[in-house]
């Protein structure tokens, strides 16, 4: 990978490396935003342009459609060895990303053969394992695949459209990723958004709900077992949970409620990279990005010493808060119709539809479950009514909305309010004629004067 400063301290070293590119069959440079920033005259004469710097700031697909130079300038990871195909011909390049301190800043495309022939035999070895590689990662994704996609985050309000946004970003980042929200907000269904849009969508996704396994069995299920390392261990040992997921995603689920002396041994993990299964005297090499989630206040927990600093720090990387379903009400109509679409498609019969008097209830009530609890209230209603448009009556399930109780004004500012509106009225109906507002009102010019001056009307 190439460093990349913001302001190079030496020029001459750029132009320098700018003239040794130039002697190659082509190179080009483009910015984290995949904008041409230059490019090479023999690359440039290779795609048929005149003049290489008349396509500076172009988009690079609108120069060459099939690049993948924005790939590599958004997610920092190079292609070392790859083909480019243009006007019928192959040509064998390499894609490497620019870097602003940890920031990707932009990639460099280095077209290294007009002719792949040469390399034939390298190619041949090297397309035989990529095609083992992506057999064996369809396998393993087909066996634990990620359902969910970033399509599947429904909604068009303030808090919805951030999260897509923080979602696209995490997919592009192979960071870990601390998802805080209530319980039923879709945490899970977000993990695997990320999943599917990101590098390792081919491989696993494994999810571990920490909070439905005793700690005598989490450790285990975490980090496997060797063979005989407690009384009914598999004879043949135990893959745990991080090497189910190598090259893909390990979804931690309620990570609040780990238990301190496994939360040291998962920092371990998260910093080294490495694992020790439980009765092992070797080491397991680990390539796995951590997605955990938590409906607890960790930051709370960390005060009060039950949830340790450096493995909450470690975790932190890059949040994102899930906001509950009360705070989006916006986006409820939206839900509910895709919800009816989803059981109508498991259910084979016809989506159903909902009435305004029902779908007011839906917006008005406060949803402590989210969107688990409103995916719950639309199946039963669908159960209870299952013919026609569902309406308030098929929704018995949620409590009857309490009354709100009106706030008591006092008579005096009820009075006052009124008798200030009516002299508006009054001037406003006569063209501010005083005198004629007065007649209107039934009153003399100086009690007019006098209720003016006191509302402070001029």
């Amino acid at each position: 990978m190439l460093p990349v400063a913001t302001e190079p301290p030496h020029a001459s070293l750029a132009a320098a490396l700018l003239e040794a590119l130039g002697h190659l069959p082509g190179a080009i440079v483009v910015d984290a935003q995949a904008r041409i920033r230059w490019l090479s005259p023999a690359y440039a004469q290779l795609l048929g342009v005149a003049d290489p710097d008349s396509v500076i700031g172009w988009p690079v697909e609108q120069l060459i459609p099939h690049s993948k130079l924005r790939d590599v300038a958004h997610s920092g990871h190079a292609t070392p060895l790859d083909f480019l195909q243009h006007e019928g011909r192959d040509y064998v390049v390499t894609r490497l990303p620019l870097w602003n301190q940890d920031t990707p800043a932009g990639a460099i495309g280095l077209l290294l053969y007009e002719e792949w022939q040469t390399l034939s035999p390298l190619v041949a070895r090297f397309q035989r394992l990529q095609r083992e590689l992506d057999d064996a990662r369809r396998q393993l994704s087909s066996q634990r695949p990620a359902r969910y996609q970033l399509s599947d985050l429904i909604g068009q309000g303030n808090a919805a459209t951030r999260l897509r946004q923080l979602a696209e970003r995490a997919a592009q980042l192979d960071t870990t990723v601390l998802l805080q929200g209530e319980t039923g907000t879709g945490k899970e269904l977000l993990a695997q958004a990320i999943h599917h849009a990101s590098q390792r969508q081919h491989a696993a996704f494994v999810g571990l709900n920490i909070a439905a396994l005793p700690d005598s069995l989490l450790e285990a299920e975490l980090f496997g077992a060797a063979p005989g390392a407690y009384t009914g261990a598999d004879r043949k040992g135990r893959e745990g949970k991080f090497q189910q997921a190598q090259g893909g995603t390990l979804f931690l689920d309620e990570i609040g409620d780990l238990a301190l002396p496994l939360q040291a041994k998962l920092l371990r993990v998260l910093q080294e990279q490495e694992i020790e299964p439980l009765g092992a005297n070797r080491l397991v090499k680990l390539d796995v990005r951590i997605i955990a989630a938590t409906s607890r206040d960790l930051p709370a927990m960390v005060q009060q010493g039950q949830f340790r600093a450096d493995l909450y720090y470690r975790l932190n990387i890059l949040p994102i808060t899930l906001q509950p379903l009360r705070e989006r009400s916006e986006d409820i109509p939206l839900l509910v119709r895709h919800l009816l679409l989803r059981q109508a498609e498991r259910t084979g019969l016809s989506c159903r539809q909902l009435s305004t008097d029902a779908l007011y209830r839906l917006t008005t009530h406060a949803w402590p479950g989210n969107i688990r609890e409103l995916r719950n209230v639309l199946e039963q209603a669908c159960l209870y009514q299952p013919e026609g448009i569902l309406d308030a009556r098929s929704l018995h399930m949620l409590p009857n909305p309490a009354p709100t109780a009106r706030p008591c004004t006092p008579l005096a500012d009820l009075l006052a309010a009124t008798e200030r509106q009516a002299l508006l009225d009054a001037l406003a109906a006569c063209q501010q004629n005083r005198s004629q507002a007065a007649q209107r009102l039934g009153i003399s010019r100086a009690t007019l004067y006098e209720k003016l001056a006191r509302h402070g009307i001029r």
